[in-house]
């Protein structure tokens, strides 16, 4: 955990950013987040189709990561609106520099880790992948993780999720939390 930076109140006042890789849980653990805190929810990604009008995939078919990613890094930005709430990121989100530093500053930032079989068959479950369509999925998650894992580690405080139910892994956020 590097919480050294946060004070206990950056802990109860700035909203909380979920990063880590696809398939990890940001959105479903960041949903019982919300409710055990009382908290609003927001998911980036939900919240990024809404603004584009086009689903994850067709953004990225027609624009390209890099149009996204901007348009990513403008949508988290604008939740940042000064309210407390949890914010579920989508996976590349904190591996932009411009969106890393500004959740650093403005959110108390969680990493939520998991190994390689957990995404593997978390993603599986879900066809909206863009970055696991051209190829192997664990081949792609572990180049992915290789990559992401050291920027990941910046966050303030870091939670490893295994494929236990997501209460225990909310357990450890409340712990981190208090």
């Amino acid at each position: 955990m590097n919480s050294s930076c946060l004070s206990q109140q950056d802990l109860h006042r700035k909203p909380i950013a979920l990063v880590g890789m696809m398939g990890v849980g940001k959105t479903s653990i960041g949903k019982r987040l919300a409710q055990k805190l009382h908290l609003p929810f927001v998911d980036a990604d939900h919240e990024i189709v809404e603004a584009a009008g086009l689903s994850i995939p067709e953004i990225f078919e027609k624009f390209g990561e890099a149009h996204f990613r901007d348009g990513e890094r403008r949508v988290i930005s604008r939740l940042f609106d000064g309210k407390r709430k949890i914010i579920a990121t989508g996976g590349g989100a904190f591996i932009n520099d411009e969106t890393r530093a500004l959740m650093l500053e403005r959110a108390v930032v969680i990493w939520l880790d998991a190994d390689i079989d957990t995404l593997v068959d978390r993603t599986a479950r879900k066809g909206d992948r863009p970055l696991l369509a051209n190829g192997d999925p664990r081949e792609i998650l572990t180049k992915l993780a290789a990559v992401r894992s050291p920027i990941y580690a910046q966050a303030h405080i870091h939670i490893k999720s295994q494929a236990s139910p997501h209460e225990t892994t909310l357990d450890k956020i409340l712990k981190a939390l208090s």
